[in-house]
């Protein structure tokens, strides 16, 4: 009995002093900063909205460990700008001679405001002093505000128009967000490159049978670049 004991006893320190070395001597590290770029969003809609993307901004803070040489994790919080941005087809009578043409004299855009939290594992490899790495994972958001650009005077020249007197009703969004992008480190931090491509899961309106839209997702093109500080 005292013998099967200290075989335990000594398979269970054994285990933990492994376990201990591992956590010891893998390399850690940590950097934390900054971040702020550009956004193209648009809404995907069903019925169908023509639009273009809508321009934006980005800006944040973020804060990064990285475990070993190539595998991290990554937080963020992001104040983002999102939205859409519509351009309407001419009347018939109006495209006889140009068939590609558009309507200017009517504009729509609405920017909605968005406090947003991705949460990534972070993937990285190349040299010492230049790396690439790939970003991906959930992102959670919460709309701030919204605000509305437009000269439509009343009138409703798209096919569907319903969006334009509907404030957003789901002000939270969560999907899945991903990138890539160069890490450039020098002795003063790190400077980043980055593009990331974010999708919606849930709907900014509601989408059951007897609502508008059975589909209103948002998603986002992002360009940003970040400055890192190792610690």
């Amino acid at each position: 009995m005292k013998l099967k004991l200290h075989v335990i006893l000594w398979l269970t320190l054994t285990v933990s002093t492994a376990r201990a070395q591992i956590i010891i001597t893998t390399p850690y590290e940590f950097s934390a900063g900054v971040s702020g770029g550009t956004t193209f969003s648009s809404v995907a809609f069903s019925p169908k909205v023509e639009q273009t993307m809508l321009r934006g901004m980005t800006f944040g803070v973020t804060g990064r460990m990285t475990m070993g040489t190539y595998v991290g994790l990554q937080l963020e919080i992001n104040y983002a700008q999102q939205g859409w941005n519509e351009f309407f087809e001419p009347a018939e009578e109006d495209t006889a001679e140009e068939p590609e043409k558009l309507r200017t004299d009517y504009k729509y855009a609405r920017r909605l405001n968005y406090l947003q939290v991705p949460f990534y594992t972070h993937v990285q490899f190349g040299g010492k002093n230049v790396k690439g790495f790939i970003n991906a994972g959930p992102q959670f958001g919460y709309l701030i505000n919204e605000s509305t650009s437009e000269n439509l005077n009343g009138a409703q020249p798209a096919t569907y128009n319903e969006q334009h007197s509907m404030p957003v009703e789901q002000k939270f969004e969560w999907g899945i967000s991903g990138g890539a992008g160069i890490e450039i480190r020098t002795g003063i931090g790190y400077f980043l490159l980055e593009g990331r491509y974010f999708y919606s899961f849930g709907d900014i309106y509601s989408t059951k049978v007897k609502d508008n839209f059975s589909k209103a997702s948002s998603q986002a093109i992002t360009a940003k670049v970040s400055y890192l500080w190792p610690f």
